[in-house]
């Protein structure tokens, strides 16, 4: 509910900014002032991205010194306590219970309400986000960061009174500048919001969202150093080409295990209605116990990734309970890195769930990148060949990112562009073609619209759908239609036709229910039969309608049921049978073509 003050406030903000948009209409074209709101949504969300990381990394730093070593495992397991507890203040007193965690929420805001993002998402997910990651949340910034980048564009759309299609766009460029400057990879962030935003756009879209995340990585590169890791790699070698094949399924099969779990504790946190702190101490316990049995759990887990690509894997044992055991047992590092391959995605549903906030992209990147780690290492100690474990750690992130967030030429060229080139571009071809087409197979919908579609929302459903989606049947409700009462007479009906411009008359009692209709057709043979013109009543000649339609109903199942039941227009009913309207279907046709016209002219 928009309070007066907020009212107040935003038309204020109009007036400052009348004069200026006056004078845009005036001097600057449409294409250009497009290049300068993406420059504009690109450099706030590189700002948003730089921020969010600079905090992280100074809290964790204060955090990690905090306390000596030999408690620092100790620690590391209350600390995610603490912030998942601070997140859920600031959730329930500053954000009213309205956090909206995750992808999902901008998916369904860009598909089905216009791009219309609600301008608390400028600053909550930013906060809870800070809150549960750099307290040793095992979650991912890229979500949030992505999120804040979308409502930036939704809001500065808003804010400009830009239209619905621009709105939608530059929300898909907030959203791509915000993963393209956590990586500095701006293709990828552009394929980000391709694959996973926006679903479909026009080709003329893809240089705002260019220049968008271009804008952003420049900030994120002059400000931070952006991308979490690195590696420089020259060449693959050929004879490992039959261990990608096996890899991709393997990825593949972890991406589908993330999804499912992720989904089955995300329907588990849902029976605990609310905030409440049972949950908060119960997923905060859970979560702890998990960190000091498997510390590379804390927090994103991008150091461990560092430490599989810079060579150094068995530093991930040091600080658990495994170092005691010495630091050149192979199999504990191999137990090591599988449980905490299986349980990054528990760490992550537990943190969300608990009321954290957080998501899976990175998650998904570190899962991988043990997942990868894990079978080369094994194949490795066979004795029988030699692979690089670095590629396959780099592979495996890849692979499992395009299986569990459904978008492969994200993974691809996202590991593409931070791995420093682009050498390792037919292995990621290849083992994320197998990963995304294998997932696909057991897991039609990703993890981000899998809760959506589950609800009802189909947002992958083709263009049709998504532009009758768009339309209101409020508006295309024709009350031009004639009502007849059941006591008038056929001679009434005569001279009704004679001034009449329809052929159809809904029949309606004095209570307003609708009794039946009368067509011309219907009574064609009567009309001549003037010998019953004042005995014949409508109520003997009426019919029911084909079928009813109900105010809730889309616009699209109103098609349906015209195709159906191959009528030009059928009634429009409440739940308690009082007639509103009529829908006719040459008014939604010429209502879709005006829409289709206008999303080729966007």
């Amino acid at each position: 509910m928009v309070t007066p003050h907020a009212g107040t406030h935003k038309s204020r903000i109009y007036r400052l900014l009348n004069p200026l948009l006056l004078w845009r209409l005036r001097h600057v074209s449409e294409r250009v002032y497009v290049v300068y709101l993406a420059v504009l949504v690109g450099v706030l969300a590189g700002l948003a991205a730089v921020g969010l990381k600079l905090a992280i990394h100074w809290q964790q730093a204060r955090l990690a010194t905090a306390v000596t070593e030999p408690n620092r495992v100790f620690a590391l397991s209350l600390y995610p306590i603490v912030g998942i507890s601070l997140t859920v203040l600031v959730t329930r007193y500053l954000l009213h219970g309205n956090l909206g965690r995750g992808i999902g929420p901008i998916i369904y805001n860009t598909a089905r309400e216009n791009a219309i993002v609600p301008r608390s998402k400028l600053y909550s997910q930013l906060i809870t986000a800070f809150l549960t990651v750099s307290f040793g949340g095992s979650a991912g910034t890229e979500a949030p960061i992505s999120v804040t980048g979308a409502a930036i564009g939704s809001n500065a759309a808003r804010v400009l009174r830009a239209g619905r299609r621009r709105r939608r766009l530059l929300t898909g460029c907030g959203a791509a500048a915000g993963i393209a400057a956590i990586f500095n990879a701006p293709i990828a962030g552009v394929l980000f919001a391709v694959e996973t935003i926006l679903l479909e756009l026009p080709a003329q879209y893809f240089i705002p969202l260019l220049i968008s995340s271009a804008t952003a990585t420049v900030v994120s590169k002059a400000l931070y150093a952006g991308q979490p890791f690195a590696l420089i790699t020259h060449s693959w070698v050929l004879n490992t080409v039959p261990f990608y094949v096996v890899l991709g399924p393997l990825t593949a099969l972890l991406a589908v295990y993330m999804i499912r779990m992720y989904h089955w504790f995300d329907h588990f946190w849902e029976r605990w209605p609310g905030l409440r702190w049972q949950k908060v101490l119960a997923g905060g316990a859970t979560l702890g116990l998990l960190i000091f049995l498997f510390p590379p759990l804390y927090g994103e887990g991008y150091n461990i990734v560092e430490l599989l690509l810079s060579g150094h894997a068995q530093a991930i044992t040091d600080g658990s309970l495994f170092s005691v055991y010495g630091d050149n047992n192979v199999w504990l590092l191999i137990l090591l890195v599988f449980f905490s391959m299986m349980m990054k995605v528990v760490a992550t549903s537990v943190t969300v769930g608990a009321g954290g906030n957080g998501g899976m992209f990175g998650s998904s990147l570190v899962a991988g990148a043990l997942c990868g780690f894990l079978f080369a290492r094994l194949v490795n100690m066979t004795g029988l060949v030699a692979i690089p474990e670095v590629h396959f750690v780099v592979l495996g992130m890849a692979g499992v990112l395009a299986g569990v967030v459904h978008a492969p030429l994200t993974a691809i060229f996202l590991i593409a562009e931070i791995t420093g080139g682009y050498a390792l571009f037919v292995p990621l071809m290849l083992v994320t073609s197998f990963s995304y087409l294998i997932t696909k197979h057991f897991e039609p919908y990703s993890v981000y619209t899998r809760k959506l579609t589950l609800k009802g929302v189909d947002v992958y459903a083709n263009r049709d759908h998504d532009l009758l989606s768009r339309l209101d049947l409020h508006r295309l409700l024709d009350t031009d239609f004639l009502a007849l009462r059941p006591s008038a007479t056929l001679g009434e009906l005569v001279d009704v036709f004679r001034h009449a411009h329809r052929n159809v008359f809904p029949v309606v009692g004095q209570n307003g229910k609708l009794r039946g209709i009368i067509s011309l057709d219907m009574v064609r043979d009567t009309l001549f039969d003037g010998a019953h013109y004042q005995t014949t009543k409508l109520s003997e000649l009426m019919r029911s309608p084909a079928a009813i339609i109900h105010p809730t109903d889309t616009v699209e199942h109103c098609l349906d049921l015209l195709e159906r039941t191959e009528s030009t227009a059928l009634p429009v009913c409440d739940e308690e049978g009082n007639y509103l309207g009529f829908i006719v279907k040459t008014t939604i046709l010429a209502r879709y073509r005006r829409e289709l016209i206008e999303e080729g002219q966007a």
